[in-house]
């Protein structure tokens, strides 16, 4: 997982994520198995910002049934960064 591409896998946007943003925290879909410091140096790469934060949550597999087959769902990382003060936002979420 040497890539920042690799780490990061994509930006979540939910109604919580969008009230995070005006205090310049983001979130992300990260890969399982990233740690803390992989995920702050992915997101100084890519965007060109200083991350001040890094707070990471497993999403609990859930159980599922469709029709006759059952499983379990993938497990999930969510990451949330926080920018330092003089950071600018990240140009990806004012497209969007």
């Amino acid at each position: 997982m040497k890539d920042p591409r690799d780490i990061i896998i994509r930006p979540l946007i939910t109604e919580k994520a969008t009230d995070l943003m005006e205090e310049k925290q983001y979130v992300f879909e990260v890969h399982p198995r990233a740690n803390k410091t992989e995920i702050k140096r992915a997101v100084e790469a890519i965007f060109n910002v200083k991350v001040v934060s890094v707070s990471t949550i497993k999403m609990p597999r859930k159980f599922k049934t469709f029709g006759r087959y059952s499983g379990y769902t993938a497990l999930r990382k969510k990451a949330v960064v926080r920018l330092s003060e003089d950071s600018k936002p990240l140009e990806y979420f004012e497209t969007v």
